[in-house]
């Protein structure tokens, strides 16, 4: 068994989409970024990245390069799954924390286990979600952005 950790954090900015584990929610703000700037699966798939011994979601996905703008982040974890499926690695399960003062994520977390589990192939009960505050402290407690912390566990495939 491998482990993996990952981290990510965006700040705020109007005018943009909210999206959070592949969700679109309706907020004031979205995220800024090059991508869709989805926190929670920008640090889902560093952590699968980590858990393989592979670089970062930068060196996959640099945010210089034009065809990755405004992309969905699913489609880049769509990816990440595709290489780790070619290291012959699938994964065991998911644990993630998002952190924010706002939006309320929890009406929101059936759906991105849906999401996730789809597009990862696991069963969406080896899925953890949790949200939580970091009680109005920092650039999360001013309502700046928004960070997500996620860890993975993966196997090797093995012939039987």
């Amino acid at each position: 068994m491998y482990v993996g950790l990952g981290y990510d954090v965006h700040r705020f900015k109007k005018g943009r989409p909210l999206f959070l584990g592949g969700v679109k929610i309706d907020n004031l703000f979205g995220l800024d970024g090059h991508s869709d700037a989805d926190v929670l699966i920008h640090a889902l798939m560093d952590a699968l990245l980590g858990a393989c011994g592979l670089n970062d979601i930068g060196h996959f996905f640099p945010n210089n390069d034009i065809k990755y703008k405004n992309i969905s982040s699913i489609s880049l974890l769509e990816k990440v799954y595709k290489e780790l499926k070619k290291q012959k690695f699938f994964v065991n399960n998911v644990d993630i924390t998002i952190i924010a003062e706002v939006p309320k994520i929890y009406p929101f977390i059936d759906k991105m286990k849906e999401v996730i589990s789809s597009t990862i192939k696991i069963k969406k009960e080896r899925i953890g979600i949790k949200a939580t505050t970091n009680e109005r402290m920092g650039f999360v407690g001013r309502k700046e952005g928004i960070a997500s912390m996620a860890v993975v566990s993966i196997k090797k495939q093995t012939k039987k």
